[in-house]
């Protein structure tokens, strides 16, 4: 499942590609001005980072990551 970002800002990641979440552990953070939204897993998997950059401006709806289930 793709993860995205809940609106424009600075994306900073809390996993590494490759890592196992859980359900609810926290992903990324996404800021903007005085607003910090964290991103939670919807549910357990693989994480597999890539598609944007630690750091990174993102907007709205820009995929972050994918979170692949475990076998």
């Amino acid at each position: 499942m793709d993860i995205y970002a809940p609106f424009a800002g600075i994306v900073r990641f809390e996993v590494a590609d490759g890592q196992t979440v859980a359900t609810g552990d926290r992903l990324a953070v996404v800021e903007a001005v005085k607003l910090e939204a964290p991103v939670e897993a919807p549910g357990p998997g693989t994480v597999r980072r890539g598609v944007v950059d630690d750091f990174a401006d993102v907007s709205g709806g820009d995929a972050l990551l994918r979170i692949e289930a475990l076998p």
